[in-house]
């Protein structure tokens, strides 16, 4: 499987979803040290599948719905590091962080696979 080129699979638009969209957050440290942060939001496609489905987690003091989705894409995520955030991805209503991205290049033209967590609701 090293030569595998799946691109016509994850470019097909019978797989991909145009539905994506990437809210990116820039952090820029002025010259007195406050931070200046900007928000771009990027649409994308990219191949949605499941990671661990939606799960309820039950605890004493409240109720928390947990999930993950895997997005096999061309789009450059980012995961985070101690001087980015991570990336957040909306789609189907629901809002992911960018907790992991994985190089697929082998499998050709360049793609990555990203596993995104559902952002727990704060209230």
């Amino acid at each position: 499987m090293p030569n595998l080129d799946v691109s016509d699979v994850l470019l097909d638009p019978d797989f991909m979803t145009t539905e994506l969209l990437c809210n990116r957050t820039q952090v820029t440290v002025k010259q007195n040290g406050t931070a200046d942060t900007s928000l771009q939001s990027i649409p994308f496609a990219g191949v949605v599948t499941t990671n661990s489905g939606l799960k309820m987690d039950r605890k004493e003091d409240g109720t928390l719905v947990k999930g993950a989705i895997n997005i096999h894409t061309q789009f450059h995520l980012i995961s985070g590091d101690s001087s980015t955030q991570a990336d957040e991805v909306q789609w189907r209503g629901k809002t992911y962080i960018v907790s992991q991205v994985l190089s697929n290049a082998h499998f050709g033209q360049g793609f990555v696979k990203a596993i995104c967590e559902l952002k727990p609701l704060s209230g």
